[in-house]
């Protein structure tokens, strides 16, 4: 059984899963790697939302969906991406564990 023709083929499945197989090596690497630590945060963020839209794209298929669903998974990444880096730039009398 074939799967229709406006959906990805297995063959492009397993290369979704293969490039977040990467993207995670990647991420445990750079953890690892000191003269990242500047940018590691910013990092992290880019390669996990890259992760959370490849993700929603192929295995939740939003990439054969309506524009409207699609932004009912889009606004909230970003909502919580500017929220996240919001609370980050908090001075540290805010911050639960003081540096």
């Amino acid at each position: 059984m074939s799967a229709p023709a406006d959906h990805a083929s297995i063959g492009t499945y397993l290369k979704v899963a293969a490039i977040l197989a990467v993207i995670t090596a990647l991420e445990f690497g750079v953890i690892y790697i000191r003269r990242l630590t500047p940018i590691l945060v910013p990092l992290l963020i880019i390669l996990s939302v890259g992760k959370f839209a490849l993700v929603v794209m192929y295995f939740m298929h939003l990439r054969y969906d309506t524009k409207p669903l699609t932004f009912l998974f889009v606004a909230p990444l970003v909502l919580a991406v500017a929220l996240a880096l919001s609370l980050m730039t908090l001075p540290g009398d805010f911050l639960l564990f003081k540096r």
